[in-house]
């Protein structure tokens, strides 16, 4: 029986320690691989096609040896992702992802999240490109395997600053115009959005043929705030004020907020779209490693 390789799982607010985001990245990347016993078939881009017999010189490592030990054949699994695919990175940088209630906010988070998926992606040798939006899209890297690209998205990624208020339709429309392949989607937002204008607005990549995925990214005293005594709570985006008892956050918020995220993963889910909810006291590594091992065991 083969050793487990220890669990390592990475605080986010060490990360938030680290300088630069490319060594974010690589920190995040090679923890949650690591658990993975560093398998090579594993990412966004390896989607199962089909089989093909086994050719003298060919990897071994791809080779199905179920089916080897039920026909006594060998053949290997092909994959879509041995042709380069593409990812296209949507962050939103709006106000509300500025919140923060335990040192490390919303918006480093998707920052963390957004540069591991490109250094992942460039490990892959797939193309990535990154948008920043808020009401409007701030900054547009378009997807690429040009040398220095990973650099590129980073630098973007690292530069997105707090907006305004959220509006998926401009970035969405804006994107399916420069759209010329299809490819890999994944927007990361808080997501404070009625879910139908949500999935409505994104889901027409779907029928492009583009591979969706939403990242929902709350603090957990968004989910479950701890409240002792009354407070004054503040809109970020709309600057509207609103007196919060703890009574009302316990018996009427936490329903309220624990109905959005679930009509949100339904509807997602329902049109064909990847839905995953990170919290951000959570490890990263810890919430790549679960999605992706989800997503791999539906190919």
């Amino acid at each position: 029986m083969q050793p487990r390789t220890p669990t390592r799982f990475i605080d986010p607010a060490l990360l938030a320690g680290i300088s630069h985001l490319d060594l974010v990245a690589k920190t995040v990347v090679d923890g949650f691989v690591a658990g993975l016993h560093r398998s090579p078939d594993f990412g966004f881009s390896q989607e199962f096609a089909e089989y093909r017999a086994y050719s003298p010189g060919d990897d071994l490592r791809h080779v199905d040896w179920n089916v080897f030990a039920r026909t006594e054949r060998a053949f290997l699994k092909r994959y879509r992702g041995e042709t380069n695919s593409q990812l296209t990175l949507m962050l939103d940088s709006s106000a509300s992802m500025g919140y923060s209630s335990h040192g490390i906010s919303k918006l480093d988070y998707a920052r963390f999240l957004a540069v591991s998926l490109a250094y992942l992606a460039n490990q892959q040798r797939d193309a990535a490109g990154v948008i920043v939006f808020d009401d409007d899209v701030r900054n547009y890297v378009n997807p690429s395997t040009r040398q220095g690209q990973f650099l590129r998205v980073a630098h973007a990624i690292e530069k997105a600053v707090l907006g305004t208020r959220t509006d998926f339709a401009r970035p969405f429309v804006h994107f399916q115009q420069f759209l010329r392949r299809r490819g890999i989607v994944v927007v990361i937002s808080d997501f404070y959005e009625d879910p139908d204008v949500i999935v409505k607005t994104v889901a027409p990549l779907r029928f492009r043929g583009c591979d969706l995925v939403l990242f929902h990214i709350l603090d957990p005293q968004e989910i479950r705030p701890k409240m002792k005594e009354p407070m004054l709570l503040v809109d970020m985006e709309t600057q509207d004020a609103l007196e919060v008892s703890p009574e009302y956050a316990r018996e009427e918020y936490s329903p309220k907020i624990d109905a959005h995220i679930g009509a949100l993963k339904k509807k997602a889910q329902a049109a064909g779209i990847d839905y995953c909810l990170l919290q951000t006291d959570r490890p990263l590594d810890s919430g790549l490693r679960e999605y992706f091992l989800v997503r791999k065991g539906r190919m």
